[in-house]
Order: structure tokens, then sequence, then C-alpha cells
């Protein structure tokens, strides 16, 4: 599709049954990304939104990391001028790398090849589950820079793996091999090498086959937002939007589907 065609050296971008892959195609730096890498994965990222072709949404990389984060020269040149250098954000978002992937209502999963370093491991955490080889590893790497947790890690990471083990990973900034990722909960799915991106495309194929996109993406707006909320709000958020969407064709189908002992066949999905 021509519209989703990457304009931005360093990412390639596919889709192949109703799933848009996107690959970090910078392997002699490990993957690391420039800032113009980061405004065309943010600029594809909307356009799939309100694509009805696009069921969900794979990032990976090429080579034997996943993303290693910024490029040196970005890091330098924030360094060196004492901020002066770092990107603003627009006015009402929040200033963090990636944190508009949790915002997008399709599925966004991380076909982790190798290593997620720093920025690299922001973008594996803002994905919305993350299917690792078993060479995989992940290094946060804040404290070693000298960095604080940053783009919002201190919020995300104790709600995905809990407190306690959230600041032994930052503060140590060690190498976290598949396994024990998988033990934590930093990953979801380990797979043999090189199958991680089929271990996804299963997955969707069977999303699609079964599932509403509309409640899919529902699903993800009430996780991510009622995070913050008590348990109360959670149910009356949750009440209110299956009486407003009770005449939504989506259920129809999916009772009579049930009914009827065959597969359903849900609306597309075009962006909240």
């Amino acid at each position: 599709m021509s519209v989703l065609a990457s304009r931005a050296e360093g990412i390639e971008a596919r889709i192949e049954d109703g799933l848009l892959i996107l690959t970090l195609n910078r392997p002699e730096v490990l993957n690391a990304v420039t800032r113009e890498m980061t405004d065309e994965l943010r600029r594809i990222a909307d356009l799939a939104e309100t694509d009805l072709e696009i069921f969900a949404i794979a990032i990976t990389g090429t080579g034997r990391a996943f993303c290693s984060g910024l490029d040196v020269s970005l890091l330098t040149a924030a360094a060196e001028s004492g901020g002066a250098a770092v990107r603003r954000f627009p006015d009402g978002e929040p200033p963090g790398m990636f944190v508009h992937l949790l915002a997008c209502s399709k599925p966004v999963l991380c076909a982790l090849n190798g290593v997620a370093a720093v920025g690299g491991f922001v973008l594996a955490m803002m994905c919305d589950l993350r299917f690792a080889a078993d060479t995989a590893s992940l290094v946060p790497g804040f404290s070693t820079r000298g960095l604080p947790a940053e783009h919002g890690t201190s919020w995300l990471l104790p709600r995905r793996i809990g407190v306690a083990r959230s600041l032994d990973l930052m503060w140590t900034s060690r190498k976290v091999g598949a396994a024990e990722a998988l033990d934590l909960g930093l990953v979801d799915r380990v797979v043999p090498a090189g199958t991680e991106l089929d271990a996804i495309k299963a997955y969707v194929a069977d999303l699609r086959a079964r599932c509403s996109p509309r409640a899919i993406a529902m699903i993800k707006q009430q996780v991510y937002g009622h995070l913050d909320l008590s348990f109360g709000d959670a149910v009356e958020d949750s009440f209110a939007r299956a009486m407003a969407g009770l005449a939504h064709p989506d259920i129809r189908e999916g009772a009579r589907a049930f009914v009827e002992k065959r597969p359903p066949h849900f609306q597309p999905w075009a962006g909240a």
C-alpha cells in the first residue's frame, strides 16, 4: 500500500494478511533510531489507525538487534547542549518516545529478534505484547548512562512486573535474557530464534478469525485507561461502554455466529 510506504531511511513497512510489519533496518548500528525514524514510526502508526486493511501492527528489527536506542549523534547533542537539543513534544502529549503506541487502538506487537537496549527497551515496553526469540535480551541502560527512568517506564514497568523487580532491573541496568524476561513478565512468549514474527502472524490470524476488531480496540482502551481508576469507576465505565454498544452490528453478529456455530464476520475497525 503506497500510502504506508516508509519515507524514512532505516524503516521498512509492509502489510501481510492484515498485519502491518514495521522493520527497523540499520543493522550496522544495531538499529539505533534517528529523529526521522521516530517521526516516521509515529506517522505510519497514525495512518494504520484508520486503515481498514490493517488489523494489527508488528515492530521488529534486522540482524542481531531489535533496537539499541537513540542514535549516538542525538545522545551526544543532547548531553553537550545541556538539554537544549532535546526534542520537544506537542502540547498536551506526554513527553516520551513511543508513548503514542499505547494510544493506538489496534494491537501493537513486538517481534523481539535481538537485544533491546535503552530506547529500544522503551520501544519494546510500549508495545502491547512481546514475542521474543530465545536469543533475545533486554537492557534498560538508564542508570549506567546517568539517566532517570525515562519515557514513562517508571509508570509502566511496575504495573507489568511489580515495584521491587522494576527497581532491581532499572537500578542495575543488567542484561536480561529471554528466559528470565518471560519469568519476570517482561515478554509474553519465547520462541526459537527466527520464528518470532511467524508466531505473531499466527497470533494475529487467530484474532482476525474469531474476534471483533472493535471489541479488541475497546479492551485495549479499557485496560490502559483503567490502570488509574478505582474499581467502581472501572465497572461504571465498562457498563457504559457495553450499553452504548448494544446496537452495534458486531454484537448481533457475535451472538448469531455462536448460535449458528460458524465463524463470525465482524466489521473492520477504522480507529476510535
